[in-house]
């Protein structure tokens, strides 16, 4: 499987393919029909609690990276992962989140896991 990774914020690409925002919350600022997704996966994204004490502070990633793949572990997280394999109608899946720091975000994670 193809993965990308954008922010929500930034405009919808031909070569997109599926576009399936991750985030539990939804972004500031955007409209449903700006976004252009064709999903809205909010049960992959890592609880409130664990979103929380991550705080995006790069120093913690590590250890977020650690407990965001136990939750994922759990049958919700098993769903919703399995929700984001499915997803693709072509070659592409494009996962998005409203995150600046992408890179020590929960997509690098699940970027991780889905290339696996």
């Amino acid at each position: 499987m193809n993965i990308s990774v954008k922010r929500v914020y930034d405009e919808a690409g031909h070569n997109d393919g599926t576009r399936v925002l991750v985030d539990r919350v939804w972004p500031r600022g955007v409209s449903k029909e700006d976004a252009q997704l064709d999903d809205w996966n909010k049960d992959v994204a890592p609880s409130s609690d664990l979103r929380t004490w991550f705080g995006h502070d790069p120093d913690k990633f590590e250890e977020f990276s650690r407990r965001y793949r136990e939750e994922l572990e759990t049958d919700e997280g098993r769903e919703a992962l399995q929700r984001l394999r499915d997803a693709p109608t072509g070659k592409r899946l494009t996962l998005l989140t409203a995150t600046k720091d992408i890179e020590h975000s929960q997509v690098a994670v699940l970027q991780d896991l889905l290339g696996e």
